[in-house]
């Protein structure tokens, strides 16, 4: 149920919007009661047009100031569905040529996934919530991965690949493949604000989606997303 909080009252008004006349009753000055009767008979028609002006002007309030933003608030949902966790980026550019090796240490750039939805995830073993949501990456890259779509995990530890591989090892990570950028290159290029940082890639090799933070890769919202992307025509791409 939504709560509705009215604003407050002004000496002046009801509405902040509405300044209502404040109607005033003077006593004459022969101090009868039958003229002061009729003064108040004179006044009363004003009154109950004021009542009903200020109830038609509450009325148009909540039509202005509660209907119309759920009514925007609907229209935007699907945007805001499309990309999942994901915020939009506005204006989508292509990514800098990023250099990492794998754990035989052999080099690779993003090039070598050209053509594929890619989920570039940068993370570190040191870093909790990016140890915490590395198994479900690893799931839904064996659940989706392949000639359309890869999820791309590079991680940015100072030791090198072995601790990604140990740490692989360790939380049973089968599906993913180590990546590791020892320079700091990859962080410095997209200037990323924290770990785990998510880039969502489509086809053309544009960033359309960014998360900062952990999210649940095993949501039905990101298989929708995906295939959203995978869908998508290169030449029209989302």
């Amino acid at each position: 149920m939504m709560l509705l909080r009215l604003p407050e009252a002004r000496t002046t008004g009801f509405l902040p919007s509405i300044e209502v006349p404040v109607v005033k009753i003077r006593q004459r000055e022969t101090g009868f009661v039958g003229t002061r009767f009729k003064v108040m008979k004179s006044v009363f028609p004003r009154l109950v047009l004021a009542a009903i002006f200020v109830s038609a002007a509450v009325l148009l309030w909540f039509e202005i100031r509660v209907t119309q933003p759920e009514q925007a608030a609907d229209n935007e949902k699907p945007a805001a569905v499309k990309l999942g966790p994901f915020n939009r980026i506005d204006n989508p550019k292509s990514l800098p040529e990023l250099h990492f090796v794998d754990g035989s240490g052999a080099q690779h750039t993003l090039a070598d996934f050209s053509g594929k939805v890619v989920l570039l995830n940068l993370w570190a073993t040191w870093c909790p919530p990016c140890r915490e949501e590395m198994p479900s990456l690893d799931r839904l890259h064996a659940r989706m991965g392949g000639n359309d779509f890869h999820v791309l995990a590079i991680s940015t530890d100072l030791q090198g690949i072995s601790v990604v591989q140990t740490f692989y090892q360790t939380a049973g990570i089968s599906s993913l493949e180590a990546y590791i950028d020892q320079n700091g290159e990859t962080e410095s290029a997209l200037k990323v604000p924290g770990l785990p940082t998510t880039l969502l890639v489509d086809k053309r090799g544009k960033a359309i989606g960014v998360k900062v933070g952990p999210a649940d890769w095993d949501s039905d919202t990101v298989t929708a997303v995906v295939n959203a992307q995978i869908a998508a025509s290169v030449d029209g791409g989302k």
